[in-house]
């Protein structure tokens, strides 16, 4: 099989040639045909992540087709076509899993961080954490719906709850914020998009899929927000953020790394606002996700690259020189 392989942070992704692996009890094999580039990724690859492995296969959003099933496993079959994502494997014992909140699981196991990923042409997965996919999309389509889809879902969830958001603000237009803008506006809310600067694909993009306005963060939206959700990792958004937002708002910080966040007066909080983070993901918010996505007709925008170019993908992310989601694309070894 073929990985490209993160050998040391900072670095580039190398081409290694592995061993086909065997699924174990509980496992499958997917032949991968389509793996999303994540920002995460790009914080494994520049080691804002603290490294947990020697080296490493990045890749969170898993598109592939089972080749084969380890010992116990039921519901699956030859010739599926599932997904993995970043939640990879929880203990199932603690706390937080009992109470039904794996994402925090101190034990979990993340593809591509913890485990390797899917910059590669086959991988190993937990079948309890695959999900079937919208018949809908194609494999590339797909593939960001594993996290930038999951995530964004899950921190939109966190800012609507309690409180009715007819004005949703989306720090950093990038594959999160263009796959949930998509689903909100479906919901009949109005979506402000905020860009970095010089950034006119993504506010032309945002504009395309029925933003009511897209500026430069920094700027003030023209109405007062009833909830935001920053994807940028800027802690500097932070304030800026709560600024836009009305007393009894929302702040959602969805990555899972950012930036110091700056000093600021107690009164950009004050006034019953809230300021929350998403952790990770759960399989009930995939279970949640794909049919709401599916019929809410969410397609993303997706900027192709074979496998082998995962590096030229991932500097194109850093730089901010594509609009919408990056998916590896691989045919899958004979």
């Amino acid at each position: 099989m073929l990985t490209m392989t993160l050998r040391e942070a900072g670095g580039p992704l190398v081409p290694e040639r592995r061993p086909d692996p065997v699924p174990g009890p509980g496992q499958v094999r997917l032949n991968i045909t389509a793996c999303g580039v994540c920002r995460t990724d790009l914080h494994v690859v520049d080691g804002d992540l603290p490294p947990r492995r020697p080296t490493i296969t990045p890749g969170h959003e898993i598109v592939g087709v089972v080749d084969a099933i380890g010992p116990g496993v039921v519901g699956r079959r030859i010739g599926e076509r599932l997904g993995a994502a970043w939640l990879a494997w929880t203990c199932g014992d603690c706390r937080y899993c009992r109470e039904g909140r794996e994402n925090l699981c101190d034990r979990a196991r993340f593809h591509g961080w913890t485990c390797d990923g899917g910059y590669a042409d086959r991988i190993v997965a937990d079948a309890r954490y695959c999900f079937a996919l919208p018949a809908t999309l194609s494999d590339a389509e797909c593939a960001p719906l594993l996290c930038a889809g999951l995530i964004g879902f899950r921190a939109w969830r966190m800012a609507c709850a309690g409180r009715t958001v007819e004005t949703l603000g989306l720090y950093g237009f990038g594959a999160a914020a263009h796959l949930l803008a998509q689903l909100a506006i479906w919901r009949g809310q109005q979506v402000h998009a905020f860009v970095r600067p010089g950034d006119e694909a993504a506010a032309a993009l945002a504009r395309e899929l029925g933003c009511v306005w897209a500026g430069v963060s920094g700027q003030a939206p023209p109405v007062p927000l009833d909830a935001a959700i920053i994807f940028a990792p800027v802690g500097a958004l932070v304030p800026e953020a709560l600024a836009a937002v009305r007393k009894g708002g929302a702040v959602i910080c969805a990555g899972i790394h950012m930036s110091d966040i700056p000093a600021m007066p107690y009164e950009r909080l004050w006034g019953e606002r809230t300021l929350a983070s998403v952790a990770n993901l759960t399989r009930q918010d995939g279970l949640d996700y794909f049919p709401m996505a599916e019929q809410a007709g969410v397609r993303p925008h997706v900027t192709l690259y074979p496998l082998e170019r995962a590096n030229e993908a991932l500097d194109d992310l850093r730089k901010g020189r594509f609009a919408g989601a990056a998916v590896l694309v691989n045919a899958g070894p004979p």
